[in-house]
Parts: structure tokens; sequence; C-alpha cells
């Protein structure tokens, strides 16, 4: 007999409404494909259409701006909703979803048991509930028996919003986190799920003392390793590393016992995937129960992972499980070293930088990555994108709490801080050509193994940080990015524009910082001589 079926889950009713809670992985499958939410691929993973939204609907989330929240949510980057148009929000979705069948997952957000969540999410959708399923954590039979959820999700993509609801359009992100309840109607894509639950934490956490962090982890050589980035920077594919421990690819808190996974798997980028370059990943999304989101199938149904006709932003979920070797605590010590991945599309930044404990807190605030052509509708040249604290989106408070947070337990703790262009070498897109992975992860391997202890190293002289001159198994000629270009005025004068967006974007954050903060940034007027 099923555990789930010895605590009887499934007869407890959910707002009223009709729900079937806890079901498996194969159950779920077979209802969402009796219900034709997707079909089986060739290799056993569940693939799916999301429609409209194929990412994110950024401009849809909005945060209840009440008593509780008024003086602490950062309403710069938050959208507020006043508490009376999410409740007729949340009671025109009971009614829409009295004649429905839900499917309810009952889940942990955080392996350390000290900050763990309990999360119940509702979906319409049966894949939407193997999708969560996959990327939280699930309780084991004794807590299901006395599981309560602090966090609540009702999850109705086919729901569409009104104005009355203080909606922009049908599409609908709608969070109380003084109740513990996020609504999502008007979207299937569900990134919306996962990262609900983070926006939660990333507002629950820092009275706590604990960082939430938007950042892969791994564990080996040298200890454990945080890397942040946002997303294409290679925060899942550089994780996954078969010589190293995989605590977890995307959500992380930093207690004071050390680093705990926020999930219990994974939600990969899958454009461009090969077995030879990604093989823990490919392998992984080629699995029974794997969910494939708007990756094109062929005839036979085979994934063709290098077909974008969709979207770029093709996607797998699957358990931390599914990844060889992967932890299965999801938990680890205090970093030896902070990894700030960024894919400079301008071609102007090293492979590898070490920053001063002033600089990573430049760098985090700053959050620097940029948009290459053809990513996205009216991109045709290279875009800066700054996204602080590497996930903006997703910080309710202001950037500050997390940046000084983050300050605090690196000098704390001794962590060393290294800046990892995944970009672009010997010219701007279009130009220049994708820094290698074999060499980024030669690199990363030096770095976090201590291998540029007292290596020589030279300061940039517009950046300020310090890059190796050699390092074993790497080309020494990209580690100075101006001497891969062809034209090196050329190359001083896109290092002078990217130095200046520097600037201009951090005099957001210049009031809330110290002195020895502001002046770690690059020398912009070095870089206009």
């Amino acid at each position: 007999m099923r555990a789930r079926d010895e605590v009887d889950l499934q007869a407890v009713p959910v707002y009223g409404l009709s729900v079937i809670r806890n079901s498996s992985a194969a159950e779920l499958i077979e209802a969402a494909i009796r219900r034709g939410e997707g079909h089986l691929t060739s290799t056993g993973s569940f693939s799916v259409e999301t429609g409209a939204h194929t990412g994110r609907s950024a401009a849809d989330k909005f945060i209840v701006r009440d008593a509780a929240t008024d003086d602490v949510i950062w309403w710069d980057n938050n959208k507020p909703m006043t508490p009376a148009a999410f409740n007729a929000l949340h009671a025109d979705m009971l009614d829409y979803a009295r004649d429905k069948q839900l499917y309810a997952q009952d889940l942990f957000a955080g392996a350390d048991a000290a900050h763990q969540i309990s999360v119940q999410v509702l979906c319409q959708y049966a894949w939407h509930a193997l999708f969560i399923q996959h990327l939280l954590i699930r309780p084991d039979t004794a807590a299901l028996a006395s599981f309560t959820p602090r966090l609540t999700i009702i999850d109705l993509p086919d729901f569409k919003a009104e104005p009355r609801h203080g909606a922009r359009s049908e599409t609908v992100i709608a969070c109380d986190f003084e109740r513990g309840l996020v609504l999502i109607g008007g979207t299937s894509y569900s990134g919306e799920i996962k990262k609900s639950v983070f926006s939660y934490l990333n507002y629950a956490l820092p009275p706590k003392c604990v960082m939430p962090m938007h950042c892969s982890v791994n564990d080996g050589e040298g200890g454990a390793a945080v890397f942040f980035g946002l997303s294409g920077t290679g925060k899942t594919t550089l994780s996954a590393d078969p010589a190293r421990t995989l605590i977890g690819d995307d959500e992380h808190g930093w207690s004071a016992d050390g680093l705990f996974n926020f999930e219990g798997g994974c939600y990969a980028k899958t454009i461009r995937l090969t077995p030879e370059a990604e093989p823990q990943i490919y392998a992984a999304v080629n699995r029974f129960s794997a969910v494939l989101e708007n990756v094109v199938l062929d005839v036979e149904r085979r994934p063709d992972f290098d077909d974008s006709s969709r979207t770029e932003n093709t996607r797998g979920a699957y358990p931390l499980s599914f990844i060889p070797g992967a932890s299965a605590t999801g938990r680890a010590g205090h970093p030896r070293n902070i990894v700030m991945l960024t894919a400079d599309a301008f071609g102007v930044l090293p492979p590898i930088a070490r920053l001063s404990a002033e600089q990573a807190m430049y760098h985090f605030l700053s959050g620097y990555t940029a948009k290459v052509a053809g990513t996205e509708k009216g991109v045709s040249e290279p875009q800066a994108t700054f996204s602080t604290c590497f996930g903006a989106p997703f910080m309710p408070r202001h950037p500050s709490i997390y940046g000084n947070l983050l300050r605090e337990l690196i000098g704390r703790h001794g962590v060393s801080c290294w800046l990892v262009n995944t970009g672009w070498t010997g010219g701007k897109h279009g130009v220049g050509r994708r820094m290698s992975l074999i060499a980024t992860r030669a690199l990363l391997s030096a770095a976090l193994s201590g291998g540029f202890s007292g290596a020589p190293m030279r300061v940039d002289p517009i950046f300020g940080f310090e890059v190796p001159l050699e390092c074993t198994g790497v080309d020494a000629h990209i580690l100075n990015p101006r001497e891969t270009w062809t034209d090196a005025q050329a190359y001083d004068l896109q290092a002078a524009t990217l130095a200046n967006m520097f600037a201009v974007n951090f005099t957001k954050f210049a009031a809330f910082m110290d002195a020895d903060v502001k002046s770690a940034g690059p020398l912009t007027q070095m870089a206009a001589e």
C-alpha cells in the first residue's frame, strides 16, 4: 500500500474543492495524457507546450500592500495590489475552480529543517503538479501526517484576470506574503510556481539572518562553492560537475549552519543541449517523468534540443536524484568560494577575475549580464542587463538588505570571490566567439581548488579586479581580453562604454552603500581617456 494512502490525504478537501493530493509521478503523467496536456517522448520524458507564455511574466506580478508590507517591500521594484483586489481575485479563482478537478502536492522548501517551510500547491494541470513535485522536497509519511501549509499556491492557468482584480492583463501572479498565499492565473509557464516560492523565501528569511540566494551550489576539493548568475550564464551547467557533488542548481539559503538547497530538483535550460557538453543534464532530461517544456519533437517524438522555433527558453525539469552523485541532504558547509557569472556579450570582461570583498558587493548589487541578438524580439545588438542580486524580479526587499547580509557573511567566513565571464571573447557578439566551456571549467577548477593562491596576477586598469596571468590547460591569450581583439582601440572604446553602464546603473544604490563599495566599481574617467 502506498504511503499516501496510509495517511489518506486524498480524502481531505481543500477549500471545498475537488482535489487529488500527492499523486505519484506515474499517476500524474497518466492524468495529464488523459486530459490532453502533453505527450510522452521517445525517451520517456513528458513534453508540454505553454502557449503564449514561454517565460515569466514579470510585469504581471503583484504584492499585497498593507500595514505589514508597506515599509518593508522595495516598491520601486514590485507592483502593489490592494487587499480588496486580492480578496476579489481569490474569491473568483475559487469559484472558477469549483467544477474543476485539481491536483495538489504537499511539499517542503528548504533542506535545513530549522528554516524549512511547508508549501501546498493546488494545480489545474496535472503536469504542473508533476513539475513542482520534481522541484521541491517531498515529505516522508510521518511529515505528511501532520502537514500544515505555511505557503499555499493556487495555480489556474486557464483563469483570466480582470481589471477589478488589480491586474494589468488577463495574466496575474498575486502574492500575499503575510497570509502565505499566492494566486497564479492566465499563464501555463511552470516557472511562475517555482519562483513564487523563491519570492516568499526572499521575504521571510532575511529577518532571521538567513541569506536567500539565486545561485547554484556544489561541493568538492577546496570546499563548497556558490554560483550566482542570471539565466543563460551557466549556473546549472557549471555546477553540474562530475568531479564535485551537486547541492542544487538554482536557489539556496546561507544560514549560521552553512548552505542549504531550497529545492529538490532542477529546472535546466535545454536549448542546444548536447550529451558531449552537458552529459549529466542531457541524461536527466531524457529519463522517465522528466518534464520538457516547449521542446520541439520530431515525428518519432525525439526531442530536438537545437530547435528554438517555440522559444530560446526551452526547459527541462527533473528531481535532483537524476544527477549521479548529487547530494542526498541538500546541505553543505559554509562556502569557500563565491563565483559571480556573467555572459558578457560585449567581449570586454576576462574569463575569470578575483574580486575583493568590496568588489564582490559591487558586482552582486549590479548583477550584470547581457542579452544577445536574436534571443528576444527587438534585440539586434548586445544589450546590457543589470538585475540586482542576480535576481531582481524575486527580491521583495531592498537590495541593500541582501547585499549587506552577504557582505557580512563573506567577511565572517573569509570567502574568496570570483567574477567569471561565460560570454564572448575576441569581440562583441557577432564578431567574437563564445568562451570555451572547457576553458571556463579549467579556470573554475583552478580557482575552487586554490590553484590561484599566490599565483601572479595583473590588475585590470579599468575594472580594478585581479586577473590570473596563466592557468594550466588554458590559452593565456584569452586571459587578457584586449589582446584577443584585432582592434585594440575598439576594445578600449567598448570597455569604456561598459564601465559607464556599470556606473550609471549603480547610482540607484549609492545612497545605501559605504564609500569603499562605491569606489569598487570601474574607473570610468580612466576608461573615457
